[in-house]
């Protein structure tokens, strides 16, 4: 279903952006595998494969010789050839019958998500095409791969929703099982027996998922579990997701130890609380097609730093999809190690996190991670959005 979705839409992307052929060129991709190949054909190739949809809607495959049926079986194209000695004649005639003025191939500077095309492959094919005439026809095809993976599809945006449901439940789970004097460790080991029980997995290396975070003084982001414990008076965060069918979750919660004897959150506490609160919705507000991610996340910069807080160090929201970090466009600041990222524009069926964070001197950190799809009139929460703090008592 995901791949005849998938290129059905290529064929639309292809006249959409006037592209006459996109080819896709790999080999031994279980080695040195293009991320976009999981939406042309599931599976892996051994030789020098080229997947071409053109702007007509023709589609062929040209594969080794054990890889046909293979590729047949997808259904997802028109011809699928077997060669044996190599894959130059067949790739070379299937161009000149074609003559297309642009040939799309799998690289880009600019996003990882797109750039499959190793430097040895990029040289093999254009000492091919050049041989033909045509080795001044290639760009890059970081337009139609970027679209294909953020537009998602009904059966992506179903699988997503399977996933965050779970990932909502399990997050309840954990806040009836946290104590204070339990380890950060104890609190993923209970999360990933959930998962294993559940016969899912995380949305990613489950060293590190879910990241577990308690008071003050912590990596804060992206580091497994430790012997840390649990400590009344001070935010436990968790950053955590699952996959259904491929696609992932990426949410966070926050919960909140209360001390003995007191009843009431404190102060400080709460306004960090409140202010995460306010910047998320805030930018699910401003999100819209057509806007710039750098704009949706000055927004929730401009909350966090209203209140007296120091603006998070990170973007404020990355697409989600078989990935955790999925997609060209993000929602970020304009810093360099973004590049253009945050100033491609929103568009409808994206899938984005939001997770803005600040620091609360003394009791840990306080973040929220959301996720949220792209609509015609604006943004919907795929999640259930955490208004209020997860108290353990």
């Amino acid at each position: 279903m995901l791949i005849q979705e998938k290129v059905t839409q290529a064929k639309r992307l292809l006249k959409e952006f006037d592209i006459d052929c996109w080819l896709t060129f790999v080999r031994e991709s279980q080695i040195n595998g293009d991320p976009t190949l999981v939406f042309l054909l599931g599976e892996a190739v051994t030789w020098h494969s080229a997947f071409l949809i053109t702007k007509s809607g023709r589609t062929q495959a040209i594969v080794g010789r054990y890889d046909k049926i293979m590729v047949e079986d997808v259904g997802g194209y028109d011809e699928v050839i077997g060669y044996v000695e190599g894959i130059k004649e067949p790739l070379q005639h299937f161009l000149k019958q074609l003559n297309p003025d642009t040939i799309a191939v799998n690289y880009s500077e600019g996003s990882e998500i797109c750039d499959g095309l190793t430097h040895g492959m990029y040289l093999t094919l254009s000492s091919l095409l050049s041989e033909i005439g045509m080795g001044d026809r290639i760009v890059s095809a970081e337009r139609v791969v970027s679209a294909l993976r953020e537009r998602k599809s009904p059966f992506e945006l179903q699988s997503i929703k399977e996933a965050i449901h779970h990932t909502e439940e399990i997050f309840g789970m954990v806040g009836k099982f946290v104590s204070s004097g339990k380890t950060e460790k104890e609190v993923a080991a209970f999360v990933l027996k959930e998962v294993e029980r559940r016969a899912l997995k995380t949305a990613w290396d489950a060293a590190v998922c879910p990241s577990v975070f308690t008071g003050p003084d912590t990596a804060e982001a992206h580091y497994r579990p430790t012997d840390r414990h649990v400590e009344r008076g001070h935010l436990l965060n968790m950053d955590f997701g699952v996959k259904v069918n491929g696609y992932c979750s990426d949410m966070q919660r926050t919960f909140y130890l209360m001390e003995a004897g007191h009843r009431d959150v404190p102060l400080e506490v709460q306004k960090g609380f409140d202010t995460i609160v306010h910047a998320v919705e805030q930018a699910r507000a401003a999100m819209r097609p057509g806007v710039l991610g750098v704009d949706v996340d000055r927004v929730a910069r401009g909350v966090v730093t209203a209140n007296g807080y120091d603006e998070f160090p990170h973007g404020l929201g990355h697409q989600v999809g078989r990935f955790v970090h999925d997609g060209t466009a993000l929602m970020g600041p304009a810093w360099e190690k973004y590049a253009q990222k945050p100033f491609q524009k929103l568009e409808s069926s994206m899938v984005f996190t939001i997770e803005p964070r600040l620091t609360v001197p003394g009791r840990g950190v306080a973040t929220i991670e959301e996720m949220v799809v792209v609509t015609e009139e604006g943004a919907d929460f795929l999640s259930e959005p955490q208004k209020a703090l997860m108290l353990i008592d």
